[in-house]
């Protein structure tokens, strides 16, 4: 169990061993979902990203050939993780 000091503006850093676990990097998001009995529950957000995104993404990279299904997957990925 972490324990974590709240700031004066109401703030708590989590440590890099927790970011870790939750498997997020800088510039994600962390939900946070309050529970009964004073609890949250914080999660790696879900990447939020557009199907528009995926648009366009391949345009010059495949030298003219047919991509795999695996490879389509990646790609659709992600455009929508937004890593363009």
């Amino acid at each position: 169990m972490s324990t974590l000091t709240v700031t004066a503006k109401g703030q708590v850093t989590l440590r890099k061993d927790l970011l870790e676990h939750l498997g997020v990097h800088p510039g994600d998001k962390i939900s946070i979902e309050k529970l009964p009995g004073g609890r949250v529950e914080v999660k790696a957000a879900p990447p939020a990203g557009k199907i528009s995104d995926t648009f366009g993404f391949l345009k010059g990279k495949t030298n003219s050939r047919a991509l795999s299904i695996e490879e389509m997957n990646d790609v659709i990925a992600d455009g929508w993780a937004g890593k363009r």
